[in-house]
Formats: structure tokens, sequence, C-alpha cells
């Protein structure tokens, strides 16, 4: 029986991939002037940077327990391997409430096999590890192939990022006020990855221009046959920007594959339109 996939909607993959690939997407929650919104149900992520642009300050919610109940409770009654793959913890709280709807699951449904894990990713970088797991799955591969692959990419994953306006990193608590207001000053563009799942700053870069070159200088220090990988690019309401990223790295490593895609709601609320993600793998031995 095959393995069934399970991710977030921080995972940033479309409704159109997901289905593609018969992965299970469960949706965290966006709520905007006391309204609650479904992430990529009842709001896109361009009715949310629309809505940032006017002066809005959306706040996120985690997927709720009852959903990770129905969801899991499902699956181990049908006896169906499964595997979630969550949201970096430091980020959000879901792996939490998902690690501990796995106890109660376990005790009622003792042979059930299935596992939660925690990506230590977000947006497309996380969606690139579900992705590779649900191809492997598709293709028959056992539980504990699928598991294991999943692990060794969710630890080679890179993060590199930057951000149009640092106040809306300021506003979730990731940059100081004072760095947000000098950075508008002068135009400084921050590059930030994730380091043991958190959101940590690489460097400050003045000028949105070198911003990409730049990018592209640390993927080529850090990846590992870029040209023979799948590479991710995600964008806060800037395709252009993204297409143009993804057209410097097929030039410059011969790169073929470069999903592209929104960052979504849930984390686009904190990282605000203009942002542009990079995600590509430090070791490809699987």
């Amino acid at each position: 029986m095959n393995v069934q996939i399970i991710c977030d909607s921080a995972s940033d993959l479309s409704r159109a991939t997901v289905e593609k690939y018969d992965i299970t997407s469960l949706p965290l929650k966006v709520i905007m002037k006391d309204e609650e919104y479904v992430d990529g149900e009842t709001i896109t992520p361009k009715d949310v940077y629309d809505r940032m642009r006017e002066g809005d300050a959306p706040k996120t919610a985690q997927v709720s327990a009852q959903t990770f109940r129905e969801t899991f409770t499902d699956l181990a009654e049908k006896n169906k391997p499964f595997i979630y793959f969550s949201f970096s913890s430091e980020l959000s709280g879901t792996y939490q409430t998902a690690k501990m709807v796995e106890q109660e699951i376990k005790e009622d449904y003792p042979e059930a096999t299935f596992e939660v894990v925690d990506t230590k990713a977000a947006s497309l970088g996380c969606g690139l590890i579900v992705l590779r797991a649900a191809e492997m799955a598709r293709q028959g591969a056992d539980f504990e192939t699928v598991l294991k692959t999943g692990l060794y990419h969710a630890e080679h994953m890179e993060h590199i990022f930057t951000v149009d306006d640092l106040e809306y990193l300021q506003r979730g608590g990731r940059v100081s006020r004072t760095a947000a207001f000098v950075g508008g000053l002068l135009k400084i563009k921050p590059l930030l990855h994730m380091e043991g799942g958190k959101l940590i700053p690489l460097e400050k870069i003045r000028g949105s221009k070198k911003v990409l070159k730049r990018m592209l200088e640390v993927m080529e220090e850090r990846g590992h046959d870029l040209q023979n990988q799948r590479v991710a690019i995600s964008h806060g309401d800037d395709l252009d920007r993204a297409e143009q990223l993804a057209e410097m790295i097929k030039e410059q490593f011969g790169t073929s594959e470069i999903h592209i895609d929104y960052v979504g709601a849930t984390i686009g609320a904190h990282s605000g339109p203009g942002t542009i993600a990079l995600f590509f793998l430090n070791d490809t031995y699987q």
C-alpha cells in the first residue's frame, strides 16, 4: 500500500501541485480585522499582499488539533501508512499540535504506521521535501525509504531569501524597529537564511539589484550538483523577479527544473509583498 504524504499549507504548494501528486495539505488560518480565513481556500496569497499594501496587518493561526485528529484517524482506520511533513517548529506551534495528536492516535490504533516530521523548513523549502517524498510514494517506495529520503532532504535543504520591506519582519518581531527604520532609509535589503529551523539574518545588501546576484553567489557556495536537482523559488507577488532569478540560475548552473510559486498567505503575512526566496539542496546523494 502506497504511503500517503501529508503537509500543511505553509509548504506553499499550489492546489494544482497538491492534486497532481496526491498530497493531503492541511490549511493554516489567516486572521485580518477579526475575520478568519482558510489559507489557500477562502483567501489567496494575492488577497493577503494587496491588503498588506493597504495597511492591514494579518495574523496567522496553526492547523487545529481537530483537523489533525480527523485526518490521522481516517488514515489509521484504513490501515494506510502516512507521513506528515510539518512546517518548522521554530516558526509555528503546528508541529507540536501534530505530535500531541500523534500520541493519541497511536494509543487508539497501535498498529498504525505513521510518522510526524519536523522539517525545520518553510515555504517551498518544505514543499520540495514533500514533493520528493510524494514522488517516491507514488513510485511504490516503502514507508522507511520514503521517510529516510524525506528526513535527508529536510536535513540538507537551504533557504536563502530577501524581503522588500523590513517593516513586515519587524512587526513579527524578526528585526528591531530601529533596524527596520534605518534599513528603509538606506535601501538596505536583508539576506536571510534558515538555521535549525529559525530565521537568521545572513547579511545586509544595499540596493535590490545586488541581492539576486548575491543569492546566486551563496547558492554556488552552498549548493551541490545544482544542474541535476530540482530548485524552487517562491515570491511575495513578484513573479517578474522570481522569473529573473530563475533565468540567472539556468544560465549559471544549467538547472533545468525550477519550481516557482507564491509565498503563501501564512508565511507571506509575516514576510510581506516583494519577498523572494530560493531553495536548494546542499547535498544530493539521494
